[in-house]
This record gives C-alpha cells, structure tokens and sequence, in this order.
C-alpha cells in the first residue's frame, strides 16, 4: 500500500486517492482498504496515450486520512501533508468541568506523529512509551525492553522545519511521549544535535527526563538559554531504592538524578520535578512522598509536581500481569482502586497535597 501512494498517489483538497493502469494492482489496493475498515470509490483518469488509469479515492474525510497514513506509512511526505487543515470531529463536545491544579505549569499545543492532536479546543494526547509501542505494532513487553525506533534523520528535519515560513518559533516540548534521553543516545547523540539547533534558532524549548545523561549536554542548554527561554524537568517518583529497582531497570538511581537537578540549577536552568507515577503500595507512602518532596527543594527545583501512577489500556494488562508475578499481594488492591484509568480524585489530590505542603514546607525552611 505505502509504494502504491509512493509510485501513483495524491493528496490534496481533501481528497486522497491512489491510481494504476493494473486492474489486478487495483483489486488488491481495495481489497486491502476494506479489510482495514476505509471506504473507497473507484473512478477513471485520461492518461497520455490509449490507456486510462483506474483511480481508488479513500472517503471518510480527514481523520480517516490521518488514520491511512499512520498505517501505511509512506515515503512521499511532500504527499501527505496536513498542514493548515483543521482536524475536526462530529462528536458532542462539552466542558466537564474546570478545576484549579494547585500548581503552575507551562502548558503547550503538543503534535506528534503519535495521534496527538487539536480538535475543537480538546487535547487528544496519545502519550508514553508502551502505548506507542503498541501503536506501531510492538509489544509492549518484550518488545519495550529490546526495540527502539530511532529516527536518525531528526536533526536535519529539524533544521529545516525551523527554517520553513510557516514554523512562528512555537515552544517544543521534548519528553512529552517517551525519554529523549534513552541510552541510545548516547549512540546517536540526536537529542544533542537537536537541542543544538534549538538553540541556534533561539526556539524556545523544554525536556521532560528521567536521565542522567542530560548533563553531557549541559554547556549546550546554557549557551541556548543565553538566547531563548529553556526549561528542564525530571521524573524522580520515590527515592527507595528497592521500588526503583524493581519499578525502573536500567534507569540512574534517584539521588543521581536528584543531583542533577542540583547541578542544572546552579547552571541557570530552571528545573522542577515530576515526582511520577506515585505508585500505590510501593511509593506512595506519607514519609516516602514528604522524603522526595524535600530532596528535590533542597536540591533547588523550580517545581515539585505530583502524578500518581495512571494504567491506560495496554498498559494496565502489562502492568498486573508484572504485579500478579512480583507482587501478588497488591493485586486485588489494584483491581480494586483501578476499576478505571486512573485513582479516584480524592486519593490522586491527597498525594498531590502532601507533595505540595512537603515542598512548600522544605522551601520555607531553605530560607531566600
């Protein structure tokens, strides 16, 4: 399917179409498309000569476009762009509600090739690891510990993004689905190109991580942040070692990464903590959540926020399977408090209140 666009299909004006002069090419192409639930019409185009190429236009609008290309995945970007198109939908949508944080935040228009995106004022947010692993066809188990997509041309079409009349110089927000500093950094040093060419361009910019590794490009976040607005924020959910054990494998030790902020800090980088995901039974203790909450402050955190542990679809599976071979005794907890995605709102606002008092009070006790 993604050579049948490459070698003979369209997008514009809101109609995509593929096209051959092979009936059989044809049939194959609709055969696909309806196995995987897309409409499709079938027309003729006059072509040079005698022969006449049989055109299969997908229906459904753009969300099913969208859906075509995530799928399909072809090379001929130049041919699939969305640009400037309002992504719409014909659900009923209403505010639930609007209620106060409690805290602070810089809050930004979040797009990724991951179903991010903006319809009618609401954030659908596909984010974090195992759901985009699962979302490209891997598993969110093994699959997570052993494959990466790396993007290796990231740096160059960053550059040229920048460089496009259309780009207005938006915040970037980096860390937002998955860690962009993996150890595979280390190997491709992408993150440090880009964070490079953020800097040239002066585009704002902040990073969400949980590594250590973010200090290799220290000398770089401060010469950007000499000529554009630079936040730095890290993922530090408990300080006990046998939780971060069993709970991060292969991740820096949480005082490493306390010290990091330390370090990012002194250097003139404002850099707050996520204290995530709180995670009940095992991080989520009074003392636990105080004890981290004043390590971060100590070591100069802009913010300290917390985010109790959130079990979305797949996720959650692997998550209890992990729980009924590690900690059988939390199970019916579980199955109990995460009868939906995420804790009752009472119990995530009294994990955020301890961590907030904890941090007001450490800072109080800094002094100015």
């Amino acid at each position: 399917m993604a050579a049948s666009f490459d070698r003979g299909g369209s997008y514009g004006r809101g109609r995509l179409c593929l096209a051959s002069r092979d009936r059989s090419a044809v049939a194959t192409i609709v055969a696909a498309l309806e196995r995987w639930g897309f409409e499709a019409s079938l027309s003729t185009r006059a072509l040079d000569g005698d022969a006449a190429s049989i055109v299969v236009e997908v229906g459904g609008g753009l969300a099913e476009h969208l859906r075509f290309f995530h799928l399909v995945d072809p090379c001929a970007t130049d041919r699939r762009s969305i640009e400037g198109r309002r992504v719409e939908t014909s659900a009923r949508l209403r505010v639930v509600a609007v209620e106060p944080l409690g805290v602070d935040l810089p809050m930004y228009d979040i797009t990724t090739g991951t179903g991010d995106f903006i319809a009618d004022g609401v954030v659908s947010h596909n984010c974090f690891a195992r759901p985009t692993h699962d979302y490209l066809g891997l598993g969110v188990g093994i699959d997570f510990d052993t494959k990466i997509v790396v993007k290796i041309n990231a740096v160059e079409r960053l550059r040229a993004e920048l460089k496009g009349s259309r780009w207005a110089g938006d915040p970037i927000a980096m860390g937002t689905n998955t860690d962009p500093y993996q150890r595979c950094e280390g190997k491709y040093h992408l993150t440090q190109g880009i964070v490079r060419v953020l800097g040239e361009a002066a585009n704002p910019f902040s990073i969400l991580t949980k590594s250590t590794l973010i200090l290799r490009d220290l000398p770089l976040l401060v010469a950007a942040a000499e000529r554009t607005d630079v936040h730095v924020n890290f993922s530090i959910g408990t300080l006990d070692e046998a939780t971060w054990r069993a709970t991060e494998p292969g991740t820096p030790r949480p005082r490493q990464r306390i010290e990091a902020v330390r370090r990012i800090n002194e250097a003139g980088i404002p850099c707050g903590v996520l204290v995530a995901p709180i995670i009940p039974g095992m991080s989520d203790g009074r003392a636990q959540l105080e004890e981290v909450a004043a390590a971060c402050t100590d070591a100069g955190a802009t913010s300290v926020t917390a985010i109790s542990l959130h079990l979305r679809p797949v996720v959650r599976e692997h998550w209890m399977a992990w729980l009924r071979e590690r900690r059988p005794d939390l199970v019916s907890m579980y199955e109990e408090r995460y009868a939906r995605s995420r804790l009752a709102k009472a119990e995530q606002e009294l994990a955020s209140k301890v961590v907030h008092q904890a941090y007001l009070g450490a800072h109080h006790a800094r002094g100015p």
